[in-house]
């Protein structure tokens, strides 16, 4: 019978050291060498994390575990006396508020079926598929969140989550993005052409950059904008936590096409940064004319008009950090204050709510 309080005895251990000893050379030259992993195209072993070559994968999942929360700890009742009340928001707030709900409740499914579904798959590191685990996680838990939020107000669920086939300022930016998501979907895609490794890198590149690192802005400047003004303050504490989620997904994808492009250089050819670059300039296009649908007046001290600049400003960011030319010289952020927005790494008053870095084993508080 076995004892978990008897030790085994010295004649016990010998055989279990013995066969540890034992692997014969040739398995033992069969072992992962960190220096022959590959982001795509690599032939070591993808079920074995380590020994690590790609740190900054493995410190970006340990973040993203660390930043841990779940939308039903968020308060929500201040957002649904508000909403309730007939004098609580302007019709433009409401307006805002459910276009946004429209475009967010699918948004972040389609992010995580493009991992899931398609990523992952060509991906052979296995410490970036540890964090697209996760990434994909952080997109169920967003799902969640707006999907919170709406029951919480009690909006139409059929209006809302048919709003990316029905209002054409949302449909025409998923248009945009699934194409890239058929492309690594298709279970007959197979990397290791140069063509089709362009088009992983491009579709990477498409959801890092332009949809985590774009289209998601003017939605999360709106909420936060409420915020500010201590209105749907629940949902805009909700919408910080996705704020960081998001940044950080974005930061991983541009580690990792700039990782890819290191080892792979021979992609980042003249034509393949122009098709680029007009990838960039279009998914502007599309979200201005969202921001424009969003709020055809002047609401919370903004214009459209304000964001056709700070779109810019962030097409140039995302295009420097993979190492194209900024492609709108000379603009600058009309909204510094959602740079702040992001970080939640010290204690403080937000929209009268007092939040403290969420940890797993920590909690939110609430004065």
């Amino acid at each position: 019978m076995l004892s978990w309080d008897d030790e085994p005895t010295s004649a016990q251990r010998a055989p279990q050291a013995a066969n540890l000893d034992a692997a014969p050379a040739a398995e033992v030259a069969k072992r992962v060498n960190a220096d022959d992993k590959r982001i795509i195209n690599g032939e070591t072993d993808v079920n074995q994390l380590v020994p690590f070559k790609y740190k900054w994968a493995w410190d970006k999942y340990l973040a993203g575990c660390a930043n841990h929360w779940m939308p039903q700890e968020v308060n929500m009742q201040r957002d649904i006396e508000l909403w309730k009340n007939p004098n609580g928001l302007s019709e433009d707030e409401r307006r805002l508020v459910k276009r946004n709900l429209g475009f967010f409740v699918t948004a972040d499914s389609l992010a995580a079926n493009n991992i899931v579904l398609g990523t992952y798959r060509h991906i052979t590191a296995p410490e970036c598929r540890q964090y697209l685990l996760r990434q994909a996680f952080e997109e169920a838990i967003h799902t969640h969140a707006y999907q919170y939020i709406v029951e919480s107000l009690g909006l139409d669920e059929g209006e809302i989550f048919n709003a990316y086939n029905e209002i054409d300022s949302i449909h025409d930016k998923d248009q945009f993005l699934i194409p890239f998501i058929d492309v690594l979907t298709n279970p007959d895609f197979k990397t290791g052409t140069v063509e089709n490794d362009q088009k992983l890198l491009k579709s990477i590149i498409v959801f890092a950059c332009l949809m985590e690192g774009l289209f998601f802005y003017v939605g999360f400047t709106q909420i936060l904008a409420l915020g500010r003004q201590n209105k749907m303050t629940g949902a805009a504490e909700q919408y910080q936590y996705i704020l960081r989620d998001e940044s950080m997904h974005c930061n991983f994808g541009i580690d990792l096409i700039n990782q890819l492009k290191l080892e792979n250089p021979h992609l980042w050819t003249a034509e393949f940064k122009e098709e680029i670059k007009g990838l960039f300039m279009k998914a502007v296009e599309l979200e201005y004319q969202y921001a424009e649908d969003t709020m055809p007046r002047g609401v919370l001290g903004m214009n459209a008009s304000m964001f056709k600049g700070y779109l810019r400003y962030i097409a140039n960011r995302r295009a420097t950090q993979i190492g194209l030319e900024a492609l709108f010289p000379n603009e600058e952020n009309p909204f510094p204050w959602m740079s702040e927005m992001i970080d939640l790494k010290k204690e403080r008053n937000f929209f009268e709510t007092r939040v403290i870095e969420y940890q797993s084993g920590g909690a939110l508080s609430w004065d």
